[in-house]
């Protein structure tokens, strides 16, 4: 039988014997194995009753077990549907409900607190832990080592990822085998990713990144990884001699340079270093440049996409851009009013299409329709610009876009100028109601760890680099800033604490 994405991705090695997953504890797991785990998981699957086309929602910590669960769901023509293990009882409430889950898989810590709502909606319940303990494996652990495939085809649904939901409630975006395969096989190719490779893996695997391009990427190169359980500095140290190439958000880039023991040698070897999830600040580029010889390669994706543009594995790749669309998808930007193209050099929205953009919203067409287009073209939400040099640039998202006294500002523009100044770590920019304006701009900044940026300084020099109408009502200095698990700063917690700062009168530095 046929299934598309499970032959490619797992099928081809079966019968390999060579080191797939490479454990923090020094053990290794080969392809074959992982695969006979997968096979004993899948029977697990079948005799609990579940058919093709039914959901499993997993929130489980990251380990083999927890990868091959994913690969069983292939295998037995299931949607995975991966969440992220700091969601509240509640928050998984609606996921469950809103999928329509038939097994749902958690720690085993969790178990008593979820059996209420599985047990309300019908829904089976297995539990797998860290140590690949649990009634799953139990289970599994008694069946054969094989398992008949079921037939799928591309256009059948693999997966479901629900979006982070900043605005309203969550929706599950629809990723068939085809959106995932196709933008696996491009980056593949686009990253020069080989059987050669030895992936320093630190992601979580309840996020595309994670789980669709690093772990998909890797298999279908035919390559390995070293499977760490989450971000651990020491850990990405004393592995990274024995890899060749890394994924990750800022956050990683940003704890090995702060670390004496991170040094050019310790990265010599190293093939490519990859960035995305969040925006990389271009002090990060040119401060690991300098300490280690390589530029890290920064890219954009998004949940409904997967990957939609990198910079180049061979060219200039470019501090504050996220480089080029990929060979088969297709970005341009546009009049977020009137759908209108604009062109080179102006702000829109960016709109994508190509075999990576995801089938729809589950049950909400009415959201599917206002924001994929019937041609195929995904509107993002993402704001966004393409340079003379076809490089792309994100300003932001259109949620974030500050309307003040009827312009338009894109925080972005602020925070580059902000990020420049003396003392300066990191910022955000936000809009917030103004009784005069009806929004007005602030500016939230966070110092070089012992440092005490000069608040007056910076904003005579935003005053002297950007419009009137552009420039903070206040600046204030932060500890930090609030960020989701992936590293993206969540501007709408700041909307929500900031919001009444200026609702009496105006204010100013």
């Amino acid at each position: 039988m046929m299934n598309p994405l499970y032959d490619r991705l797992f099928a081809v090695h079966a019968n390999k014997t060579t080191p797939f997953l490479h454990l923090q504890n020094g053990q290794s797991i080969t392809h074959k194995q992982f695969l006979e785990s997968t096979a004993q998981i899948a029977h697990v699957l079948s005799q609990t009753g579940l058919k093709a086309g039914d959901r499993v929602a997993v929130q489980v910590q990251k380990s083999p077990e927890a990868l091959a669960l994913y690969a069983a769901c292939v295998q037995a023509g299931l949607i995975f549907l991966p969440l992220n293990t700091a969601y509240t009882v509640d928050e998984l409430s609606y996921f469950i409900e809103n999928s329509g889950a038939a097994l749902v898989v958690c720690d085993q810590a969790n178990k008593q607190a979820l059996e209420p709502i599985t047990t309300k909606l019908s829904s089976k319940l297995e539990t797998l832990n860290a140590d690949g303990s649990g009634t799953l494996m139990a289970r599994a652990s008694q069946q054969p080592l094989s398992f008949d495939t079921v037939e799928r085809t591309e256009d059948d649904l693999a997966a479901f990822l629900y979006t982070s939901g900043t605005t309203g409630r969550s929706k599950g975006a629809m990723l068939t085998q085809s959106n995932l395969l196709s933008n696996a096989e491009t980056l593949v190719d686009y990253w020069r990713f080989s059987q050669n490779d030895v992936l320093l893996h630190a992601l979580p695997i309840f996020h595309t990144h994670g789980l669709f391009v690093a772990t998909n990427v890797t298999l279908i190169a035919g390559g390995s990884m070293i499977f760490l359980p989450k971000l651990d500095l020491d850990a990405l140290i004393e592995f990274m001699p024995k890899a060749t190439s890394m994924m990750g958000v800022p956050t990683f880039y940003t704890r090995l340079l702060g670390d004496k023991r991170f040094t050019k040698d310790l990265a010599a070897h190293m093939r490519l270093f990859i960035s995305g999830s969040a925006p990389l600040l271009a002090e990060t580029h040119l401060q690991f440049e300098e300490r280690t010889g390589h530029r890290i390669l920064e890219r954009y994706g998004m949940t409904e996409t997967n990957m939609n543009t990198s910079n180049p594995y061979e060219g200039d790749r470019r501090a504050g851009t996220v480089g080029f669309p990929l060979p088969d998808v297709e970005l341009k930007i546009t009049d977020p009013e009137t759908g209108a193209k604009r062109p080179d050099g102006e702000v829109g929205l960016i709109e994508v299409r190509g075999p990576n953009v995801f089938k729809g919203y589950w049950q909400m067409p009415e959201k599917t329709a206002a924001e994929l287009r019937e041609d195929g073209f995904f509107i993002t939400g993402d704001l966004g610009k393409v340079d003379e040099d076809g490089y792309v640039h994100i300003v932001g998202r259109n949620k974030d876009l500050i309307i003040s006294g009827g312009y338009n500002i894109y925080p972005k523009e602020i925070e580059l100028v902000l990020d420049e100044q003396p003392g300066v770590l990191e910022s955000a920019v936000i809009g917030v109601p103004h009784p005069d304006f009806g929004e007005t701009v602030l500016g939230l900044i966070v110092p070089k760890p012992g440092e005490q940026p000069a608040l007056d300084a910076i904003m005579s020099r935003v005053q002297e680099q950007l419009a009137r109408f552009k420039h903070p009502q206040k600046l204030l200095l932060l500890d930090e800033l609030p960020r989701n698990t992936m590293g993206k700063v969540q501007k709408s917690i700041l909307r929500e604490t900031y919001k009444a700062m200026f609702t009496q009168r105006p204010q100013s530095v």
